[in-house]
């Protein structure tokens, strides 16, 4: 006999909450979806589980005798499918710069679903989201590689990253147009700047180019050139001989949480759909709810 799981809590809900609006609440389901669900239960075992009018719903006898049944049978059964998802992990993977409040989430969702979250450092252009290593990816800029579903976070201001000798240093606020004509240092795998982001014919030239944040920042303090990073991460990740300048135009730095768009891990969209509800609180670490 083909029994359909919800329709079984569904009945439990009904006749513990003594009514179909109660249970409708209870489960977050319509009350017209929850009737359709109990009449084609009904239906598939060819009994009345409840005596319906106006005023009441009660359980009839049939319907007293399967809810006696059921709530040993359901509860075993909850208790095996939480042991399935104890030590379930999901492997985040990060070039640099996490948001402040990601980390709280992480210890929220494993409190809420039994599924851990493992920050994983890697220089990739994803992450090594590509190589199957990593589950989801926090990823930056609008250039999102083939083959992924994302949720978008966030939009970051930018700033400039400058050489703390050099006398763009002292200003207050630099514009983007003026960027270019300065040396370019160029992240080639996590950046988020490069020069093709310029008008042709006013694009900087590159004076340097490196494969992770850290090495592009012992760049720029060399005065190899200058850079961009998004405004939260540039709070985070200071350097004595780095001067990080607001810039008064610079395009935004989208965040989103990317995964693969066919055998992502079952809780990968559920983690990146709780981050993109959570929105700009992620970049300035607190959150909502």
């Amino acid at each position: 006999m083909d029994v359909d799981l919800r329709h079984l809590r569904g009945f439990l809900a009904v006749a513990e909450e003594g009514g179909f609006t109660a249970a409708g609440r209870r489960l977050h389901v319509a009350q017209p979806t929850l009737t359709r669900n109990i009449r084609a239960l009904e239906e598939t075992l060819g009994v009345r589980l409840f005596d319906r009018t106006t005023r009441r719903t009660e359980l009839t006898a049939k319907g007293a005798e399967l809810h006696h049944a059921l709530v040993p049978l359901l509860r075993q059964l909850d208790a095996v499918l939480d042991e399935m998802c104890e030590g379930e992990r999901l492997r985040l993977g990060f070039s640099w710069g996490l948001p402040d409040g990601l980390a709280r989430l992480a210890a929220r969702f494993d409190g809420e679903t039994g599924v851990s979250v493992e920050f994983v450092r890697c220089d990739s252009p994803a992450a090594r989201l590509e190589t199957g290593d990593v589950d989801l990816a926090l990823l930056r800029g609008t250039r999102l590689p083939r083959g992924l579903r994302s949720a978008f976070l966030y939009d970051d201001s930018r700033v400039a990253a400058v050489p703390a000798f050099w006398p763009l240093a002292a200003r207050r606020e630099l514009s983007w147009a003026e960027l270019a004509g300065w040396p370019l240092v160029v992240n080639t795998r996590s950046g988020v700047t490069t020069p093709d982001m310029w008008p042709p014919g006013e694009r900087p030239v590159v004076g340097a180019e490196c494969g992770n944040y850290d090495e592009w920042l012992e760049k720029v303090a060399l005065g190899l050139g200058v850079g961009t990073a998004p405004a939260a991460t540039a709070r985070r990740y200071s350097h004595p001989e780095v001067r990080f300048v607001p810039l008064s135009d610079g395009p935004a730095v989208s965040t989103h949480l990317a995964y693969p768009s066919h055998g992502a891990h079952p809780r990968a969209p559920l983690l990146a759909n709780v981050a993109a509800r959570e929105g700009v609180a992620l970049r300035d670490g607190s959150e909502r709810g």
